[in-house]
């Protein structure tokens, strides 16, 4: 059996499961936008809300980091991975305001390509809810992790390159397209911090085992 030196406390790994929960019901909000009838507005709001939780999350973790004299993983891998959690969720809530400010709802309906990043971010967000428990005891199983988070990414990337593809064709007028683009950036980021994330937890094993 390993021995440790460092101790077990379960409110930082307890700050990260929630963190997690946070971000799937985000992206479950933000997946909102693909149905008939959206409130835009609504839905903005919100994530606003979700968004300031998480915040607020991030903050009590910093707090309980700087006041506490051992901890139970690296100083740095924590502040590294609470703030790439919050990147998820701050790149979430932007793609939704952007749509409710740019007015875009007088479109018949978003683009399917960007409903794929849509479906794509719910897919990384569940799966960062079923790891993120498991990052105590950093269980073997974690590797499946990193290697999935990557290929969900690969298909974001996809989704995002065909959006381009659409938005380019002349399908839209200019300043829609411009819209359009703004949105897909932000959720093309929120897809690339997920991956981030993985690299933070992937490290973190490497570093630990």
């Amino acid at each position: 059996m390993r021995f440790s030196l460092k101790p077990q406390d379960d409110t930082f790994y307890a700050f990260f499961n929630d963190a997690a929960d946070n971000i799937r019901r985000g992206v479950a909000i933000l997946a909102e936008l693909g149905d008939e009838s959206a409130d835009y507005q609504k839905i903005s709001e919100r994530l606003v809300d979700v968004e300031h939780d998480n915040d607020q999350l991030t903050h009590r973790l910093f707090n309980k980091i700087n006041s506490t004299f051992v901890t139970p993983m690296d100083r740095t891998d924590m502040y590294h991975l609470a703030g790439k959690l919050d990147d998820i969720l701050d790149h979430i809530e932007a793609a939704a305001n952007l749509v409710y400010l740019y007015g875009l709802s007088e479109l018949p309906d978003l683009p399917r390509e960007m409903i794929e990043q849509v479906t794509v971010l719910g897919a990384q967000a569940d799966l960062l809810a079923e790891y993120m428990p498991k990052l105590k005891g950093l269980n073997s199983t974690m590797a499946d992790f990193w290697v999935e988070c990557n290929r969900l990414e690969n298909d974001g990337d996809r989704a995002y390159r065909m959006l381009l593809v659409r938005l380019y064709s002349g399908e839209y007028p200019a300043l829609t397209v411009m819209k359009l683009k703004e949105v897909a950036d932000e959720l093309e980021a929120a897809c690339d911090s997920f991956e981030s994330v993985s690299n933070v937890v992937e490290s973190v094993y490497v570093k630990e085992s």
